[in-house]
């Protein structure tokens, strides 16, 4: 199922501190921490926590927020379908990436052990 240039102009537009709350109470719900978040989301992104909350303060786009991201190289090895789309099909560079960390954030959620989630070979 490939998006739709509406669907991703939205993800462009939204802003990360607009969706991060909710990555915060879905990991906390699940007795995850926030802290395995950010660990999360540093070996996505590459921001440190410091960095990351900046960008909420700012309250960059997922556009810049990517934009200005160093992607971990091992990104493409997040897999599987997120939000009703199977990130490998999804054509719009932004709009993956923005998947990848929904996956990532969903997987920390369901209880996955963080090397998996890492990606992190053995």
């Amino acid at each position: 199922m490939s998006t739709t240039s509406h669907h991703d102009e939205r993800i462009a537009t939204m802003t990360f501190a607009s969706v991060y709350p909710h990555y915060v109470t879905k990991v906390e719900k699940k007795d995850r921490t926030k802290e395995e978040l950010h660990q999360v989301i540093e070996w996505l992104t590459g921001y440190t926590e410091i960095q990351l909350h900046k960008l909420i303060e700012d309250k960059v786009t997922f556009e810049t927020f990517f934009k200005n991201a160093t992607l971990n190289p091992n990104a493409h090895l997040v897999k599987g379908v997120i939000c009703g789309y199977r990130i490998e099909d999804i054509e719009n560079t932004l709009t993956k990436q923005v998947r990848f960390l929904d996956k990532l954030v969903d997987e920390l959620a369901k209880g996955r052990k963080i090397e998996k989630i890492l990606r992190v070979e053995k």
